[in-house]
């Protein structure tokens, strides 16, 4: 694949919005940043070889004729550990290899001869008999493995490639697929959990999701970017898909002339270095905006940076140039047009992650349930359908955090919906904790991984509950555990984001442990900006220091707080002693 040949672009004047100062340009490098456009096609290092010599769709024809007949052994190297993403398979971690070992061993001394399969969920979207299969495919195939993602996803584990064709078959059957679950591609596309049944939509999202999805996933044009490619799109005024830490997010807005459509931001990110997104400035109606999303992954693959993985997401390349240059490309270069200047987006409101009793617009419910740290098994998605179609509906939705959204109840069938849930460890009344904890995945199945999450967090849930309970704490306080430096549990902006790694215990033993993260969060009702959370220095603590340190400084906060102000506010303002 070629790009199309179209000059490189140069400065026009500049727009009188510009959402953010562009960085002093970086020094050129000799032999360019393997940007396509500017310095040619040609590899600069092994990522880039092996998807030149045959891309990453192509590995599914040789998993469902050779792999799957030949076992794990039969696997070539830069399928395995490469091509096979492109289709949601990851090699899960070894077990007994410690966090301490993670660094020092290869990719293969960590892998074990079985996947992780991510289920591609875009908005999150599931009807219950989509929701029955994957649960059937968890026990038949995963071990009775699943964990709802904070991508909306679903992820399976114990997956042998033996099996991989017939989970293909069960899932496609439904309408779900893995397809660019993983890999250098656009992957699930993040929407809003209450998309057209919202009260207080501004627009309906599910149009452009779907036109996304089923116009570029699996096109080959778009398959080889430099690195992932990651997407949300609401309408709903909670902001409800974390907007600002994604490649492209699209904001439901209402112009003033033009009516409602999406607001537009590029490059943001988080990982090792945290970016969060620019506002573009520029106002796009409804039926544009697959169009648009489709100039700005092009930009991505023509632009971005292929030399080195490290600096290979969009963020780093929006931080290069600017929202105002980035503009002035996606409209001269790849929609032939300019965009109107359109308003920013209200103050969010309300709460984004939809847990508890809610009317919709048809005056029928819905029903946000909190797992614990997204932590559910194939036996309780089973379940959970037969309940959902017992209480009217057809249709659930996953949320970006980590929790499980059920449309269309019927408002005489709730209690029974409410019981069933709580026998099956789901709650629509959750303790705070429970609600805004988070974890990623951890050392139990991660490669990356330094520490175990899923089970630290949960224990530190039930102690918390336990500690604190009849303590009133009236405004949400995030908690998000991440087992290695990279962030998919979103630590840099959590209230209290904990990143995973070995520190020493009181006996001066190295022990796992997490840097801990303080007053970071995302634009909310309780918060006008978003913002990264301060390190303190030598702020660690222990995995199983953890409720001890949550409990002490939340009471801290609760006891000396101002009047109304919230936790990231008192964690930024005080000093380090009070936090630690």
């Amino acid at each position: 694949m070629t790009p199309d040949a179209v000059p490189v672009p140069t400065e026009q004047a500049a727009r009188p919005a510009a959402p953010a100062p562009r960085r002093t340009p970086r020094p050129a490098r000799a032999g360019g940043d393997g940007q396509w456009r500017v310095d040619g096609t040609a590899p600069l290092n092994h990522n880039e070889e092996f998807k030149a010599a045959d891309g990453g769709l192509n590995v599914r024809e040789r998993i469902e004729q050779v792999y799957a007949e030949g076992g794990f052994s039969s696997i070539a190297p830069d399928d395995l550990n490469g091509r096979f993403r492109w289709w949601g398979l990851y090699t899960q971690r070894r077990p007994g290899i410690d966090g301490g070992r993670t660094a020092q061993l290869t990719a293969q001394e960590l892998s074990d001869e079985f996947f992780m399969l991510r289920v591609r969920i875009d908005g999150g979207a599931l009807t219950t008999e989509q929701l029955r299969v994957v649960g059937e495919v968890s026990t038949l195939f995963g071990r009775d493995s699943a964990d709802i993602t904070d991508r909306q996803n679903v992820q399976l584990h114990w997956v042998r490639v033996e099996d991989v064709p017939e989970i293909w078959r069960r899932l496609e059957a439904v309408g779900l697929q893995t397809t660019e679950a993983c890999g250098d591609t656009p992957r699930v596309v993040l929407g809003s959990p209450v998309a057209g049944i919202a009260r207080d939509e501004v627009v309906d999202p599910t149009p452009v999701i779907e036109e996304i999805v089923e116009r570029f996933i699996g096109d080959p044009e778009l398959a080889n970017l430099p690195r992932k490619f990651k997407t949300a799109v609401t309408g709903h005024p909670s902001q409800d898909v974390v907007h600002e830490i994604n490649d492209i997010s699209l904001l439901g807005v209402v112009h003033p002339e033009l009516g409602p459509g999406y607001d537009v931001w590029v490059g943001g990110g988080l990982s090792t270095s945290a970016h969060l997104a620019q506002r573009l400035g520029a106002f796009v109606a409804p039926e544009d905006a697959a169009e648009v999303w489709h100039g700005v992954v092009r930009i991505f693959r023509d632009y971005g940076y292929r030399r080195l993985r490290n600096k290979a997401r969009l963020k780093y390349l929006v931080a290069d140039w600017g929202a105002e240059r980035f503009r002035q490309v996606l409209e001269q270069e790849y929609l032939g047009r300019a965009l109107p200047d359109g308003p920013p987006p209200p103050a969010p409101a309300g709460r984004g992650d939809h847990v508890g009793v809610h009317e919709q617009k048809d005056g029928r419910l819905y029903v946000g349930l909190a797992p614990t740290v997204g932590r559910v098994s194939g036996t309780l998605l089973r379940e959970l359908a037969d309940a959902v179609e017992a209480a009217g509906s057809r249709r659930v939705r996953m949320t970006p955090h980590q929790k499980v959204v059920v449309l269309d109840v019927e408002p005489d069938r709730l209690p029974a919906l409410l019981a069933r849930a709580e026998e099956l460890g789901l709650t629509a009344n959750p303790s705070p904790f429970r609600r805004n904890t988070i974890a990623c995945t951890g050392l139990e199945y991660c490669k990356l991984a330094i520490v175990e999450t899923k089970a630290t967090s949960a224990r530190a849930v039930d102690e918390l509950e336990r500690r604190l309970a009849g303590v009133e704490i009236d405004t949400p306080i995030t908690l998000h555990v991440n087992g290695c430096p990279n962030s998919c549990a979103r630590v840099q902006t959590a209230d209290i984001g904990l990143k995973g790694q070995l520190v020493q215990d009181e006996h001066g033993e190295q022990v796992p442990g997490f840097q801990v993260h303080l007053g970071g969060g995302l634009a909310s009702a309780d918060r006008a900006e978003p913002g990264l959370g301060r390190t303190v220095r030598g702020l660690k603590v222990t995995a199983d220091g953890l409720p001890d340190y949550v409990e002490r400084v939340v009471r801290r906060y609760l006891d000396t707080r101002e009047p109304r102000e919230t936790f990231a506010a008192w964690a930024h303002r005080s000093d380090e002693e009070a936090l630690r």
